[in-house]
């Protein structure tokens, strides 16, 4: 397995973290759009070179997001219409989510093997992840996705807080 760690920044304006390797090192560099319409991530190598980008499809009924590597369209995750648990769709590659993701403790699968395994870090200063990848996966693919998934999660949190207050 390749392993990487996400550390999202607290109190920022817009998204930028780095994600790192086992090592410490920083590995790739995620940077969202201030303005824009919906999400917009792109994934940077250490050389600052474009690997990966996940754009929000607007307007959706439920959160939709593309996932691009290149400029091949490479996935597309939809958050399913549930009461209880979020479920997710992941099309293109035929995975599948399996887990407690509002824990942030959830496996991507994909024909009963693991692809990615997801672990949040409870007692740290922001958000951070431990991403665990299969070797044969592409990690610029597995990274997306879990930056999607990550939106997704993130738009529902921002409409509970949104319908609660109100």
């Amino acid at each position: 397995m390749k392993q990487l760690f996400m550390r999202q920044k607290v109190f920022s304006w817009k998204d930028r973290f780095s994600v790192q390797d086992e090592f410490g090192d920083d590995r790739y560099y995620v940077e969202g759009k201030l303005f824009s319409l919906g999400h917009q991530l792109y994934v940077m190598d250490a050389n600052g070179e474009e690997v990966a980008f996940v754009k929000q499809k607007v307007p959706s009924l439920l959160s939709r997001y593309r996932v691009y590597v290149g400029e091949e369209q490479v996935a597309e995750i939809v958050r399913q219409f549930t009461l209880l648990r979020p479920r997710y769709t992941i099309v293109g590659p035929n995975w599948e989510c399996v887990g407690n993701i509002l824990a942030h403790d959830y496996e991507i699968i994909e024909n009963g093997q693991t692809v990615v395994a997801i672990h949040k870090a409870w007692l740290s200063w922001g958000d951070t992840y431990e991403i665990d990848i299969a070797e044969w996966v592409d990690e610029r693919l597995a990274l997306a996705v879990v930056l999607a998934i990550d939106c997704v999660q993130a738009d529902q949190d921002a409409a509970a807080a949104s319908s609660a207050s109100t």
